[in-house]
């Protein structure tokens, strides 16, 4: 394959980019924000200067807060994980899929949501909000594709846990969209179980090559679901139940592998 790497952080990018360089692959690695139409709309540029179609795309970019409730959520904080969960996958489709549906050949896209689009657990209002966001637009996008008997096809990947840098996602967090540091320094303190609880499952979680097998196996076979860990079709069943029953959201309680 011709690669397209895009990503905020300049040195992990060069990294991977000599990393695929190595073996042989065309790589083309764009510093962009997604939560910026304009960055997204140049890397959909560059791409088209460099090798002239588009015939996968990955909206996978990612971040997240640990802990806080929903009243504890700062404006900050809904424009940050909004503006890089949902509107990132949004720009990433805006720009990229008419490009894909004029080709008239066989394109696959995949967008990354999460366990926790599915299953919402507490202390992640914001993330499992901007997730579950995902999976309603990639099951929108699945019915318009049919209907219009585009040879593009759609997944939404659900992970649960997977060993990344996740946790560390505000490493990125923009200047004009932080909190007040004596605000971030009592959340953290106040969440700082929660925090440790999530790095160690991370720490201890399937890698990305991993789940990459699992993505390009659901292309190749056209699936739209695609899960990573078989708990969550059991919790999906006992939340649909509730759901039908009328009852109270299901807690989770007794899976050891939350999955978020």
């Amino acid at each position: 394959m011709r690669i397209v790497l895009a990503d905020i952080e300049r040195e992990p990018l060069s990294w991977t980019d000599e990393e695929l360089r190595t073996t042989g692959a065309e790589v083309l690695a764009v510093v962009a924000d997604v939560s910026s139409a304009e960055d997204v709309e140049r890397v959909a540029r560059e791409t088209l200067d460099r090798f002239g179609a588009v015939h996968l795309l990955f909206n996978n970019a990612g971040v997240g807060l640990i802990g806080p409730n929903v009243s504890e959520c700062t404006h900050a904080d809904w424009e940050w994980v909004l503006g890089v969960n949902l509107r990132g996958v949004a720009h990433g489709l805006r720009v990229f899929l008419p490009i894909m549906i004029e080709q008239a050949t066989e394109c696959h896209v995949v967008n990354t949501a999460s366990a926790a689009a599915l299953v919402h657990g507490p202390g992640m209002g914001i993330y499992n909000a901007s997730k579950a966001g995902v999976v309603a637009i990639s099951e929108t996008l699945h019915h318009e594709l049919a209907l219009n008997q585009s040879a593009v096809r759609v997944s939404v990947l659900c992970p649960g846990y997977v060993n990344t840098r996740m946790v560390d996602a505000s490493r990125n967090r923009p200047a004009g969209l932080q909190n007040d540091p004596d605000l971030e320094t009592r959340r953290r303190t106040k969440h700082a179980a929660e925090e440790q609880e999530v790095r160690e499952a991370v720490a201890a979680a399937m890698s990305p090559e991993e789940v990459a097998e699992v993505v390009i196996d659901a292309i190749r076979h056209e699936r739209f679901y695609i899960f990573t860990h078989p708990w969550l079709k059991e919790a999906l069943q006992l939340r649909t139940q509730n759901i039908v029953d009328e009852r109270d959201p299901w807690t989770g309680s007794g899976y050891k592998e939350p999955g978020f």
